[in-house]
């Protein structure tokens, strides 16, 4: 019995061909950067470094990966410039969101005690242990933790997303961009968020539930509290 070979693409033949070719390609390419440029557009006046950050009650700091049970270095950068906002007076509370879903990889408790390690108070570190993607945090800060305002912190290539769907989540936020050198892991961060934006366009759109919502809790209250 003959094997059936997969037929391989034709290229055109003509100039016409290959002129329609392009225009397929370009208005693809298009259609894929739409949502990343209109986060760069809608997020323009509410981003900047440590040092321009607004007084704010409370920090969110995204989880970015554990490397051996510790902050990754890029974890670690967004953790440092947190508790820079805290030693500085310009924050009171700081809200750490990332993964718990296996009992070996915690990032959350792993965020608290780095940040203890570096001036910042455990009573004034809350958890957020279902922070599986920025979607899910956003909305958990807003409907779980009560927070209505907070200074966001991330790296540059991913703290507009950041901005736009806590604003979508009903958070009025502020970004924090971390600077990093260009390295293949910032090139492939920057990469991987064209593509997350358009992910970012639907949850703007149809505002999914988190992968686990749950009851409300005070952390941040009674951080907030004890910091008065």
């Amino acid at each position: 019995m003959r094997r059936l070979r997969p037929r391989r693409p034709r290229l055109p033949r003509t100039r016409a061909g290959w002129r329609q070719l392009v225009q397929v390609v370009a208005a693809g390419c298009v259609v894929a950067l739409l949502p990343a440029t209109w986060l760069w557009v809608v997020t323009a006046d509410r981003l900047g470094s440590v040092q321009d950050a607004p007084r704010t009650d409370v920090a969110v700091v995204f989880g970015a990966g554990l490397w051996d049970g510790e902050p990754s270095p890029y974890l670690a950068h967004r953790l440092d410039a947190a508790a820079t906002l805290y030693r500085e007076g310009r924050v009171k509370v700081v809200l750490v969101t990332g993964d718990n879903s296996r009992k070996d990889y915690d990032e959350p408790d792993a965020m608290r005690v780095y940040l203890a390690k570096h001036g910042v108070p455990r009573a004034r570190v809350v958890t957020d242990y279902a922070g599986f993607d920025t979607w899910d945090s956003c909305v958990r800060a807003k409907k779980i933790f009560g927070v209505d305002r907070a200074v966001l912190i991330s790296q540059n290539f991913h703290i507009r997303r950041a901005v736009a769907l806590c604003d979508a989540a009903g958070v009025d936020s502020y970004g924090v961009g971390v600077d990093e050198s260009h390295n293949v892991t910032w090139y492939y961060g920057g990469t991987r968020e064209v593509l997350a934006a358009g992910k970012a366009a639907l949850d703007l759109v149809f505002h999914p539930d988190p992968h686990f919502l749950g009851p409300k809790e005070k952390g941040v209250t009674r951080a907030l509290a004890s910091a008065d």
